[in-house]
């Protein structure tokens, strides 16, 4: 059996609590505390910062949020799709005591045969308030 140095193990067991220490899960209410009022955003309206950001990640599903003058931005994106007609539906956008809830689901091309063949990128942008709360989108 080899020996350890005591203060190797335990610099090293302070290091492991403390990482896991900090990767703690925080306590979210899902409770739906009330709707949020919003206005789907055109690529022209959104801000350069957030259309540039946009475009850097449209070939892959992505989410984010953004700040802007009082303005709260909320996009998602479900990267690249095989061809056109698909639509974006959000089935909800609201707030419970600790978040901000942007739920949104992709629906497929009504009849595939009318539509172009070329990939396309289908993503949605949310404009509201700016609250000081963490946002979820799912």
């Amino acid at each position: 059996m080899k020996k350890y140095d005591y203060g190797v193990v335990m610099a090293v067991l302070l290091i492991c609590l403390s990482v896991f220490a900090g990767c703690g899960m925080k306590n979210l209410s899902e409770e739906k505390k009330g709707e949020i009022d919003y206005t789907v955003v055109a690529e022209a309206d959104m801000p350069e910062t957030l259309r540039n950001a946009i475009a850097e990640r449209v070939k892959e599903p992505f989410k984010l949020s953004y700040i802007d003058k009082g303005e709260l931005y909320i996009a998602t994106g479900y990267g690249m799709q095989q061809s056109g007609g698909y639509s974006i539906v959000i089935n909800d956008l609201y707030q419970t005591d600790d978040t901000v809830v942007f739920e949104t689901t992709l629906t497929g091309p009504d009849e595939p045969d009318k539509v172009q063949s070329e990939p396309t990128y289908p993503y949605i942008v949310v404009k509201t308030e700016y609250v000081d709360k963490e946002v979820v989108i799912r």
